[in-house]
């Protein structure tokens, strides 16, 4: 080989020994914080180890000339001699995809583009060695405000941005990211809210700006509307849909799983009664299911339909509102919401029998986790259709002007 070659093969071996220098101080660093939630830390560390990564990567193509496919196993080898757990190719894959979904991060760290530059420089060592990253992690009083401007950011475990990476969409995975904070969801609550495609039923029910919303502030309850899914998925009842069970079976297996069916209600729901009976003039009714949502302060009774609805049910519904209303709720609360959970509906039925300001919704059931792709094109067409519209009003408004 000559000189010259050597020398510049020599100067990228130096490079790449600083980019594990770099790995061996941040782990050095988060082992140093013990004081905080260890979850949290390795989240940090391993949002970091993938910023590394990446910017070693993209340190021009010398780097993939001389690393190639080989530069996860060699990453992998060596932080293994250094005692770093862990550090198999396919982790340090997983790490590099968390920082290239969550690279906004990125931008509000005050030392972004002194970082940047030193990670990707490819001179000797004394050049490459990231002096500004390493002085925050060293020193204390930097090294405090740096990790604590991390930390703020991740409130989630590692195992659950595992999780989470698994969501292309941006918007949808900020939405599960808040919704899991917000609600404390274990790993296995996330993937079941995933799995049943709450982003998509909650959007489906809003305009553009709605579905923005969802994004940026998760689920927010201020009205009735803001509670309601159409279909709720009950797949946790264990009931086979092509199976005779009858509405008794289903409001049995509900009150048997009713901390799942709390959780897909959603936010705010208490559980009051079953089969609750008022009774006129000798003759007895009774509501099915009996709630209470502390945040919308009202009463959400629920009718289980094993049939197709009709509007004899959607007008019984309305008797059992009105009831609630005048004999059960005190002044201060707001009006009582009634939802018919029913096996089919026709949508055309509910509208044409309900006035337009009716806190009666019919919402359908399935028993079985949905297609989340099929939803999906719903909502695309949903919002298309929501767009064109307000295009239409806009027009008009502007006296057909563009």
């Amino acid at each position: 080989m000559k000189k010259g070659a050597t020398e510049h093969t020599e100067n990228m071996e130096v490079g790449f020994d600083g980019l594990i220098g770099l790995f061996e101080q941040t782990q050095t660093a988060m082992q140093s914080q013990a004081a905080r939630s260890v979850d949290i830390a390795l989240v940090v560390r391993n949002w970091l180890f993938g910023w590394y990564i990446v910017e070693f990567e993209n340190g021009g193509a010398e780097r993939v000339d001389l690393y190639g496919k080989k530069l996860f196993s060699r990453i992998s080898e060596r932080l293994k001699k250094a005692g770093i757990k862990g550090m198999s190719q396919t982790n340090l894959r997983k790490f590099r995809d968390f920082y290239q979904g969550y690279v906004e991060i990125q931008q509000a760290l005050p030392v972004t583009s002194l970082v940047t530059e030193k990670i990707q420089q490819t001179l000797p060592a004394q050049s490459f060695s990231p002096a500004v990253i390493s002085e925050m992690l060293v020193r204390d009083s930097k090294r405090e405000n740096f990790w604590q401007m991390l930390s703020a950011r991740f409130l989630l475990s590692w195992s659950h941005y595992v999780v989470l990476l698994t969501i292309d969409s941006i918007d949808e995975r900020r939405f599960y990211e808040l919704e899991a904070i917000e609600n404390a969801w274990g790993i296995r609550e996330l993937k079941r809210q995933i799995n049943s495609s709450l982003y998509e039923r909650l959007a489906l029910s809003r305009d553009k700006a709605g579905v923005r919303e969802l994004a940026q502030k998760g689920q927010l309850v201020a009205k009735p509307s803001d509670v309601l899914k159409s279909p709720y998925i009950l797949e946790f009842l264990e009931l086979q849909e092509r199976s005779e069970y009858s509405e008794h079976d289903l409001e049995t297996a509900i009150i048997d799983k009713i901390e799942h069916f709390l959780l897909e209600l959603g936010k705010g729901f208490l559980f009051e009664s079953r089969q609750k009976r008022f009774t006129f003039d000798d003759d007895h009714f009774y509501v099915d299911l009996v709630f209470y949502n502390r945040l919308l302060r009202c009463y959400v009774i629920i009718d289980l339909k094993r049939e197709r609805l009709t509007h004899q049910d959607l007008g019984q519904m309305q008797m059992y509102v009105n009831y609630f209303d005048r004999y059960v709720k005190l002044e201060d609360e707001k009006p009582t919401v009634g939802i018919l959970l029913c096996h089919s509906k026709d949508d055309r039925l509910v509208e044409l029998t309900l006035p337009k300001d009716s806190n009666i919704h019919a919402s359908a059931y399935q028993l079985y986790l949905p297609d989340k792709e099929a939803l999906k094109k719903q909502l695309e067409d949903a919002q298309a259709e929501w767009e064109a519209t307000h295009e239409d009003s806009s027009d008009v408004q502007n006296g057909g002007l563009s």
